[in-house]
C-alpha cells in the first residue's frame, strides 16, 4: 500500500514535470516566432524605408529639373533699340548733356527710360549695346557711352568733307542689378537725325548671372 502512494507520488511530480517542460517549450517556441516576427517586421519595414527614401529622392531631382526648365523657359526678356529725334540737329551744347533717345522703337522689358534716356539694368547678367551717330556738317562729332557715373567708351568721329558721316560702337557689359547705361554728348558737339533713324542706341540682356 504504501509503495503504490509513493509511485503515485512519483506520477505525480512526473506529469508535474513533464506538463512545465512542455510549457516551457512552447513558451521559448512561440517567442522565438514572435522574435524571428519582429525580425522580418524591421527587414519589411528598412525595405520600404530604402524605396521610400529612393522615391523621394527622385522626385527631388525631377522637382530640381523642372525648376531649372521653368526658369529657362521663363527667363527675362530685355531688349531696347530708340532713334534720337526727328527734329533733326541735337548740339552743339555749353556743357555735356546726357543724349535722350526719345523715338523707342522696342522696349521688351521696359528697361529704358525714354523720357531720361537711361537704362536701367533690372537683373545681374551680361548686356550687349550698340549705337550709331550722325552728323551732316563739317567738324568733330562724338558721345561718351557711361556705365552709372564711369564714362567707359568714347567715339570721336572728324567730317572734314561736309555731308553724312556716322560712328558707331558696340560693347559687352556685365552688370548688376539697378546699374545704369547711357549716352552723352561732349560740349560743343552735335549729332543729327530726323525720321529715318541716323542716330540709334540698343541694348538687350544676353543671360542672366
Amino acid at each position: 500500500m504504501t509503495c503504490f502512494i509513493v509511485s503515485a507520488k512519483h506520477q505525480c511530480r512526473f506529469f508535474f514535470y513533464f506538463f512545465f517542460y512542455k510549457r516551457t517549450v512552447i513558451k521559448q517556441r512561440l517567442n522565438s516566432r514572435v522574435f524571428l516576427s519582429h525580425r522580418h517586421l524591421i527587414l519589411i519595414f528598412s525595405i520600404k524605408l530604402f524605396f521610400h527614401d529612393s522615391i523621394l529622392d527622385q522626385t527631388s531631382k525631377l522637382m530640381n529639373l523642372q525648376r531649372k526648365l521653368n526658369m529657362t523657359e521663363n527667363d527675362l526678356k530685355v531688349a531696347f533699340s530708340a532713334g534720337l529725334t526727328d527734329s533733326g540737329s541735337v548740339g552743339p551744347f555749353d556743357e555735356e548733356r546726357t543724349l535722350i533717345f526719345s523715338k523707342t522703337l522696342i522696349n521688351i522689358g521696359q528697361a529704358y527710360d525714354q523720357t531720361a534716356g537711361v537704362f536701367t539694368a533690372p537683373v545681374r547678367g551680361v548686356y550687349f549695346f550698340s549705337f550709331t551717330a550722325a552728323d551732316y556738317l563739317k567738324g568733330y562729332m562724338g558721345l561718351y557711352l557711361y556705365w552709372n557715373d564711369q564714362p567707359i567708351m568714347f567715339n570721336l568721329e572728324l567730317n572734314d568733307h561736309g555731308g553724312y558721316t556716322s560712328t558707331s560702337n558696340a560693347m559687352a557689359l556685365q552688370l548688376e542689378e539697378g546699374d545704369r547705361v547711357r549716352l552723352s554728348l561732349p560740349a560743343s558737339y552735335r549729332l543729327y537725325d530726323d525720321n529715318r533713324n541716323f542716330s540709334l542706341f540698343s541694348g538687350f540682356l544676353l543671360f542672366q548671372l
